[in-house]
């Protein structure tokens, strides 16, 4: 779920490579330039000229860049040509940077080393306004109906008040009626409290989701509450990679774990009802 998330969350994959390559862009003019923009000093080698629109064809669709220009007709930018050569690279590296609200010198590094210029701090924190104002048009667009709802939550270091701190980030995946896959929403909380979940649910539903027929998650104490809560009547089903996780932790040697694992995904694979209790009372 989580390379779905990074990939398919920005919309963006193509928004991602816009917003990056064109702070790349201006960070390569400025060095060329020998000067930031606007700033007074006697090192210049010339002036900025504006920006053009640059349309490229990549493997996520054509994105339109505005490539910085000079006065002096010379400079050509480097960076889109270096980052498209590794877009997915790149779209999969900064998301996750993102997500996990890691140092703008890290940051920094990867834009150096995928698109030939690093950025400058600063550079690195209106890149990352940019993504917020992204992410957040895309985590509040309207939802429609949808038939599966699947939830999950990992944790990730992120930056909180400025200190680096665990968090749980709040997953939704929905499942249309024509068999597509949707990530609906993405939150990060504190953790996984009745009270997190709770709130996350309740914007699905304030964002228009509708017609759920059935949810699959873990069986999370503070999920399971909020559930009911917000979504009382609607079937709930058991995930079953979670469920043949914590089986296994009941097995109590390493070289027995494998056999029981094998046993449940028997009982998940069967043919017919009948097989399938079969394989459960001989488990």
């Amino acid at each position: 779920m989580t390379r779905i998330v990074y990939c398919k969350y920005f919309e963006s994959a193509r928004q991602c490579n816009y917003i990056v390559l064109n702070h790349a862009m201006q960070a390569e003019r400025s060095q060329y330039l020998n000067a930031e923009l606007h700033e007074r000093t006697a090192a210049r080698r010339s002036y900025a000229n504006g920006c053009k629109p640059k349309t490229v064809t990549t493997r996520i669709g054509k994105v339109t860049f505005d490539a910085p220009q000079a006065r002096d007709s010379s400079f050509s930018p480097q960076a889109p040509a270096q980052g498209l050569h590794r877009e997915r690279a790149l779209t999969l590296a900064l998301s996750e940077r993102y997500v996990q609200g890691v140092s703008t010198r890290k940051a920094a590094a990867i834009t150096a080393q995928l698109c030939g210029v690093a950025l400058t701090s600063p550079q690195v924190s209106r890149a990352a306004v940019q993504l917020d104002a992204a992410l957040e048009q895309r985590r509040t667009r309207p939802l429609a109906s949808c038939r599966y709802l699947l939830l999950d939550a990992r944790y990730e270091k992120v930056r909180i008040d400025g200190q680096a701190r665990d968090a749980a980030v709040l997953i939704a995946m929905g499942i249309r009626d024509d068999g597509k896959r949707a990530i609906l929403s993405v939150s990060v909380a504190v953790g996984e409290h009745e009270a997190h979940w709770r709130q996350f649910l309740q914007s699905l539903v304030q964002r228009g989701l509708t017609s759920v027929q059935l949810i699959v998650s873990d069986a999370h104490e503070g999920l399971q509450a909020a559930r009911r809560a917000v979504f009382g009547g609607v079937p709930w089903q058991r995930c079953q990679f979670h469920l043949q996780q914590n089986a296994q932790a009941y097995v109590p040697h390493q070289e027995l774990k494998a056999e029981a694992a094998a046993d449940i995904r028997a009982i998940f694979t069967a043919p017919n009802r009948a097989d399938a209790l079969h394989s459960t009372m001989t488990f």
